[in-house]
């Protein structure tokens, strides 16, 4: 069993950044594999990147790749999201989550545990 509970979202110009932090409780987090999606109202939850148990692995989705940068601190039990170079269509509610295991990471039903999402907002 884990609480999930996101921060540090915002209103921001185009070309800024933001670090997103997760906050785990409640559970063994560094067995989990935790992951970030992002969601528009209206649409579906969108895959923006996960991160691996010890960190040293992490996977991104095309549209954020480069700009964004996910980290881990398992003594803090707290996952980042770093973004940089932020666009307006990155604008979105953003949501942490974690899983025991999955396949490629990427599918939001692989997901166990979710978060209640942070805002944020890009204006051009």
């Amino acid at each position: 069993q884990v609480q999930l509970v996101e921060s540090g979202g915002g209103s921001v110009q185009a070309g800024d950044s933001l670090r997103l932090s997760c906050a785990a409780s409640g559970g063994t987090f560094s067995s989990y594999r935790m992951g970030w999606f992002r969601q528009t109202p209206g649409k579906e939850r969108e895959f923006v990147g996960f991160i691996t148990w010890s960190g040293s692995i992490t996977n991104y989705a095309d549209s954020v790749k480069g700009r964004f940068t996910i980290s881990r601190d398992n003594a803090k039990s707290t996952v980042y999201l770093q973004m940089n170079s932020l666009k307006p269509e990155d604008t979105a509610v953003y949501y942490c989550a974690a899983a025991q295991t999955f396949w490629s990471g990427r599918s939001v039903n692989e997901y166990a545990y979710w978060g209640q999402g942070t805002q944020v907002t890009v204006s051009s």
